[in-house]
């Protein structure tokens, strides 16, 4: 028997979003020093101990953990916005994350368009979401506070019509 799909709302943890204005190159070589990784391209993501960076944007990434390396860092090239209130994080887990996304969502859900690392933005419910991938198993979505609760009642409605 499998484990059954389960949604879970994660603590709340420091979330920035991350922009870059002017010197695209000489930033992303600072943060890559700063870091130890390169940003990540489009609809990916890269992490450290201590932070883990996701492009949803081509000028924006959502900076989730300890970000006080990269104020200095951008210098006037770009902002960390702190974003954290205002979105609320739920991991979808389990051998159904894949399909309980398609509830109210129109798009590919699959393992080759989705995979282990991969971010992505979509609206599922009527609801602007983004989506990390966490691993072939789980999915971090981040949604607006306001819709939250929602979203999360939705979910839960939609989890018994799931077929896994």
């Amino acid at each position: 028997m499998t484990d059954p799909t389960s949604i879970t709302v994660i603590p709340a943890a420091p979330l920035h979003a991350l922009e870059i204005w002017a010197n695209p190159q000489a930033v992303a070589t600072r943060v890559q020093k700063a870091l130890g990784f390169a940003l990540p391209v489009m609809g990916r993501s890269a992490a450290n101990g201590a932070i883990t960076l996701m492009r949803f944007e081509p000028n924006v990434w959502l900076a989730e953990g300890d970000v006080s390396v990269l104020a200095d860092t951008l210098g006037d090239d770009g902002a960390l916005t702190g974003i954290g209130g205002g979105v609320v994080r739920f991991r979808i887990a389990g051998p159904g994350w894949r399909e309980l996304l398609l509830e109210g969502g129109v798009f590919d859900t699959s393992a080759a368009a989705l995979p282990a690392g991969a971010t992505a933005a979509t609206v599922i419910d009527h609801v602007g979401v983004r989506l990390h991938v966490e691993s072939d198993d789980a999915c971090v979505v981040y949604v607006p506070s306001s819709y939250a609760q929602s979203l999360h009642h939705f979910w839960d409605a939609a989890l018994p019509l799931l077929g896994a």
